[in-house]
């Protein structure tokens, strides 16, 4: 039996097998479908991390090091993708994977986080991967000298305009209302990159296309309809959580939820399930940054030492 499961490898993942395993627990396993690292290992630049040797470094670059230093302690990465969890008569908790298998531990923390919401403009499905992305660092080099659209008014959505000026010819930077949720200075930069045009007060009605991909963006703006000619866009609107697997057989989930899907927590990571932590994004009010993601790590695993220390 595991003392502890924590299942996802991003930020909140990493640090609570950190401070878990530092803490004094010998059988801690992160379960992980993928490398560790989250989803922040997609991101073109982050500079908001404190002590960052390399501020605008890639979120891939500055995820590199952070399993090597959480392995240090003990903790066991298994590839492996978690279906649900549930919770036994011994109070005990279910870990199943999806090849059959299952592993059974004392104490579980739950740290899946969140994906890309979509936008959900016609057109939006049948060209995603042909023409509209929702990552930057991964498919901007495909659109090198030509131009392109960002979708969202977000911190995600203006820094990922600007890592786009860097290689297109042109970024249009699209987004529903005439202020911005970004911050102050990130926005200051990309007005005065030249190679960016804000289209304020703007959404994207229709995206359109061939079976070579997109062609463009029929944009529904101030001054009328506007058609966009770019084989890109960029989407960054918000995150849905990843709830699935604390979704039981009967269609309700193992602990309360808010009407978002998001975990109800306390102050120290705990759900209303004894032993059942949740950190990061998927947590009640999460900023969504990998400061707090982190932040949330350390503190569930901190309870779940507090918790397991304390069983009779």
């Amino acid at each position: 039996m595991l003392d502890l499961a924590i299942i996802g490898g991003g930020p909140a993942g990493l640090s609570a097998g950190l401070y878990a395993t530092r803490g004094g627990l010998k059988n801690v396993v992160m379960f992980e479908k993928g490398e560790p690292g989250g989803q922040i290992t997609g991101s073109s630049e982050i500079e908001n991390y404190p002590g960052q040797k390399n501020p605008g470094e890639s979120g891939f670059d500055f995820m590199s090091t952070w399993w090597t230093q959480c392995s240090h302690f003990g903790l066991v990465h298994k590839w492996a993708n978690v279906v649900q969890i549930t919770q036994n008569q011994d109070k005990t908790f279910t870990i199943k994977i999806e090849n059959g298998e299952s592993q059974i531990a004392k104490a579980v923390i739950v740290c899946t986080g969140s994906v890309p919401r979509r936008a959900g403009f016609v057109g939006e499905d049948k060209f995603f991967g042909r023409g509209v992305s929702t990552c930057a660092t991964c498919d901007g080099f495909f659109y090198k000298n030509k131009e392109v659209a960002v979708l969202g008014g977000g911190d995600t959505a203006v820094e990922e305009a600007i890592y786009l000026a860097n290689i297109c010819s042109k970024v249009y930077l699209i987004h529903r209302r005439d202020e911005f949720r970004a911050a102050p200075v990130t926005l200051e930069k990309a007005r005065k990159n030249d190679k960016i045009e804000f289209i304020t007060s703007a959404t994207i009605n229709e995206a359109y296309g061939d079976n070579a991909g997109l062609n463009g963006l029929i944009l529904n703006t101030k001054d009328g309809e506007r058609d966009l000619k770019v084989p890109g866009v960029f989407t960054f609107v918000g995150l849905d959580v990843n709830n699935g697997i604390l979704k039981q057989d009967d269609g309700l989930f193992l602990c309360e939820m808010d009407s978002n899907g998001q975990v109800k927590v306390d102050l120290k990571m705990r759900t209303n399930v004894p032993g059942l932590f949740a950190a990061g994004d998927l947590r009640i009010d999460a900023p969504k940054q990998v400061i707090s993601a982190a932040g949330d790590g350390a503190v569930a695993a901190l309870s779940a030492l507090n918790y397991i220390e304390n069983l009779h």
